[in-house]
């Protein structure tokens, strides 16, 4: 058998150590670990897990679902200015996404900014969401 071109062998977000040798994590592995611990509500740990799958290498598009994953993770472990911008960064790419802004006028109602949480909250329920 050949040994494989580094072509066909795919690429690897980061590697983290375990027990014993290290193990090459995919973009995938991190998505389903992040996704995994927000389900379990480690959210500071999802956040992390996120952001080295969101890191320098992200494609520019595409992810949606982690980035919205990571902005989710922020708020509810209370780290309000980055789920804020996390927030504006979702709906800088799509305008429409009726669930960024309620995030982010939740976010803002918390960090006890009402006044300008309103418009937020008034388009969240534009585009279909409701608090």
């Amino acid at each position: 058998m050949p040994p494989l071109r580094a072509s066909l062998i795919p690429p690897t977000v980061s590697t983290v150590p375990t027990r014993g040798p290290t193990m090459q994590l995919t973009a995938y592995d991190r998505y389903r670990t992040g996704t995994l611990l927000f389900e379990q509500r480690q959210y500071a740990d999802a956040a992390r897990e996120f952001e080295s799958l969101l890191g320098e290498d992200a494609p520019a598009y595409g992810l949606g679902d982690a980035r919205q994953l990571l902005a989710r993770s922020y708020y509810h472990s209370a780290q309000l200015g980055r789920a804020e911008r996390a927030a504006r960064d979702l709906l800088e790419r799509d305008a429409s996404d009726g669930y960024a802004a309620l995030l982010l006028a939740r976010t803002l109602k918390r960090q006890g900014r009402g006044d300008e949480a309103e418009p937020w909250f008034t388009r969240a329920a534009a585009l279909g969401e409701t608090a």
